[in-house]
């Protein structure tokens, strides 16, 4: 990378971003609730015609689901809006249908965004991540456990249902009273919501729509974030080494896709932008990544370049790279 700017620099650049529009954030919330309510019906009425037809709609419901969470996601940055309580409103409602307690996940992804790239502060808001000497030093059942949830098919398919149906549905011992209370009142929420849908489709229909979505949008959110913080050349360093700016900028990634699943992920893929200012909003995102050369000079990943991540295994800390399992193997050999 280049000279980076200093502090008071980049503050100043992104200062001009983090202003909101309220009504730009209305037309969000209707570009995107309004289709995703229509395509609930068009499911069930598809259900009837044939599932060949319902398949098509439930990736694109899935679509628009990620767009509802990026929105939440806002809210919970106190991006979305400029009234924290306008935030916090909006964020609890979308959080049902995300089934998601909005201030305990709020709670736990700013620790995220304020260890990102942290060796030494893993574990909050985060994919599991060891590095090649822990897993070496691990216990047989560590090891197994660590290898099972790094399995692709259970990390971007099986993962997601966990976590949305089960975790999302217990607070932490940690959790602060207000988090251990969204927890309680988004349960609330959820079992209202089913119990309201399944009277109006059917309770089988219901359950087939909807766990077939947030399958299909669990999956391209988990990959989204598993995709911006581990990538080739990726910043991580040991807490006394650590820097905000620099993991900010080389440590989460400019995801460039294509314009329609730039839409669907509301700019998500800026992400050094998100993480050095997240409390822009993200139809902000693209401009303020553009108004300066030092934010466009950062780790750029691909479509197509991105599939390899899914070989990413462990981080090799001595050599600052991730690698695969069968890294193991050539060590052995040495």
């Amino acid at each position: 990378m280049s000279k980076k700017p200093n502090t008071v620099t980049w503050k100043a650049i992104i200062a001009k971003y983090q202003k909101q529009s309220v009504a730009r954030g209305i037309w969000q919330i209707v570009n995107t609730l309004v289709p995703y309510a229509g395509l609930w019906v068009m499911m069930y009425y598809a259900m009837n015609v044939s599932y060949w037809l319902l398949l098509p709609l439930i990736l694109l419901a899935g679509g628009f689901l990620v767009r509802v969470f990026i929105i939440f996601h806002d809210c919970g940055h106190g991006s979305f809006f400029k009234s924290q309580k306008a935030n916090h409103t909006l964020g609890s409602i979308l959080g049902v249908l995300e089934f998601t307690p909005y201030f305990q996940w709020r709670w736990e992804h700013g620790v995220h965004h304020s260890t990102s790239g942290n060796l030494d502060r893993r574990g909050m808001g985060d994919v599991w991540i060891m590095t090649v000497k822990e897993y070496l030093e691990s216990s047989k059942w560590k090891k197994i456990a660590y290898r099972f949830i790094r399995n692709p098919i259970v990390l971007f398919g099986f993962g997601p249902l966990g976590l949305f149906f089960i975790k999302h549905r217990f607070s932490t011992p940690k959790s602060p009273p207000r988090e251990r209370k969204s927890v309680f009142w988004t349960n609330i929420g959820v079992l209202t919501m089913a119990v309201a849908m399944s009277y109006i489709f059917g309770w089988q229909a219901y359950l087939i729509i909807q766990a077939s979505v947030m399958l299909v949008a669990g999956s391209l959110g988990i990959w989204l974030f598993y995709v911006q913080h581990q990538f080739e050349g990726v910043y991580w360093e040991r807490s006394e080494d650590w820097d905000y700016l620099t993991a900010a900028l080389e440590g989460s990634s400019f995801y460039r896709l294509p314009k329609v699943l730039q839409w669907f992920s509301g700019n998500i893929g800026f992400h050094h932008i998100h993480h050095l200012g997240p409390r822009i909003p993200n139809y902000n995102l693209e401009k303020c990544h553009q108004s300066e050369e030092i934010f466009q000079n950062v780790p750029q990943i691909t479509l197509w370049a991105s599939l390899k991540a899914v070989n990413y295994r462990l981080y090799d800390e001595e050599n600052q790279r991730f690698v695969g399992f069968g890294y193991l193997r050539l060590l052995r050999a040495a």
